[in-house]
């Protein structure tokens, strides 16, 4: 089935990325006007001011790659880092001894810092430390030793990477928490509406119809009957109880989008919402209860389930009468998902089951426990004469595919 999606782009990383823009240039400039204040400090100014030329071009040239994660590649970083490092390795050549041993700055100074920074923020922390390692070599090299200020200035550039790094992953895990949280929000807003809608005017002349059928008797009351399921259904539609939870892109160069799946389309091996599976046994005599969050399981161990139910269901109208009502319940536990069908009819004897077994008749030992049994779970049915049946469906959230292949959690 096609789906309908509607993207929602948040904003939190632009401020970041702008400040970026802002920093790059600054210190630029900033790298220049030390070299030009040490310039006597330089036996090879000719390297430095080279340097410097592709330095500016490269900065200015390169701002609309800074502007957000998207533009700002892989392939971008690796060369912003690679120029970096590069005027770290030319200092030596560009400037004299004394220079060097005083702990001057390197050609980039504290430009390097931001190619750093574009690492932190468009891949977090561990993008961080990866564009750190490098930077702290070279200046290492550079120096010829590692004296104290120089380990210092590597040690302050890699925790502050690393933590903005971090604070990055967290603002990304907010900003999608948020998205979700906004969505959620508008859904509800949106079937509060068509449920007051509905229920002003389609729902109550269902029930108008299913009463006066009632009354009525004959072919209106088989009509009456059927207007009494729609209506159970209609109200199980709009009370929401099965709208698919929010996705987020899981591309962080994206940020946070959301995707409202209108109509939900189910991957074979892909996890299956249960709820939505057993939703359409709901009718007039049959309740469905079920959990507000989605009930993941693979396609074909839901779908086994569900046939499991559907059977148990039709042993309830068959043994038990059309009159007799059925209740099913949906319970998701931290390692097991839970379904419970119960009817009120007359209860099964003791020792049918066996009987029937014995006769050839095996809906239950095949239809039912035969199905739980090839997921790795079980089904138990508990029975008292004139109390109705229960019939308590286990399926492990790793169940085992019926095909062959482990369901994955």
């Amino acid at each position: 089935m096609a789906k309908r999606e509607r993207v929602m782009r948040m904003s939190v990383e632009l401020p970041l990325w702008r400040a970026l823009t802002a920093y790059r240039v600054l210190t630029m400039l900033y790298a220049v006007g030390l070299f030009a204040a040490a310039y006597d400090e330089y036996d090879r100014p000719v390297i430095a001011i080279a340097y410097y030329v592709v330095l500016f071009v490269w900065t200015f040239a390169t701002l609309p790659r800074v502007q957000n994660a998207v533009a700002c590649t892989k392939r971008f970083l690796a060369v912003d880092l690679t120029i970096a490092l590069t005027g770290i390795l030319l200092t030596p050549l560009a400037a004299n001894d004394e220079h060097i041993h005083s702990g001057g700055a390197t050609l980039p100074s504290i430009w390097t810092a931001g190619s750093v920074l574009a690492y932190a923020i468009k891949g977090g922390w561990r993008w961080a430390a990866f564009a750190s390692t490098p930077v702290a070599a070279a200046n290492l090299i550079e120096r010829g030793a590692p004296a104290r200020d120089t380990v210092h200035n590597v040690i302050l550039v890699w925790v502050a990477s690393i933590a903005i790094g971090y604070v990055v992953e967290v603002a990304r895990a907010s900003e999608r928490t948020l998205a979700r949280a906004l969505e959620i929000e508008a859904t509800t807003r949106e079937r509060e509406r068509l449920a007051r809608d509905i229920h002003d005017g389609v729902l109550q002349v269902l029930a108008m119809v299913q009463r006066r059928g009632a009354v009525i008797g004959g072919e209106a009351g088989e009509l009456g009957r059927m207007a009494g399921e729609q209506e159970v259904a209609l109200r199980m539609l709009v009370s929401g109880g099965l709208v698919p939870v929010s996705r987020v892109s899981k591309d962080v160069a994206e940020g946070a989008v959301v995707l409202a799946v209108d109509e939900p389309s189910y991957d074979e091996d892909g996890p299956v919402d249960l709820r939505a599976l057993l939703a359409p046994y709901a009718a007039a005599k049959v309740s469905f209860a079920e959990p507000g969050a989605p009930v993941l399981l693979t396609a074909p161990a839901a779908k086994e389930l569900t046939a499991a139910v559907g059977a148990a269901l039709d042993n309830v109208r068959r043994h038990a009468g059309e009159d007799a009502r059925a209740w099913i319940l949906v319970e998701d536990e931290p390692d097991e998902v839970v379904v419970t069908v119960r009817d009120d009819g007359p209860g099964i004897p003791e020792g049918r089951l066996a009987q029937a077994e014995g006769e050839g008749r095996l809906g239950v030992a095949l239809s039912i426990r035969g199905r739980l049994r090839e997921l790795g779970g079980s089904a138990e049915l508990i029975s008292v004469p004139g109390q109705g049946t229960e019939v308590e469906l286990k399926v492990p959230k790793d169940a085992k595919d019926p095909r062959g292949k482990a369901e994955l959690r």
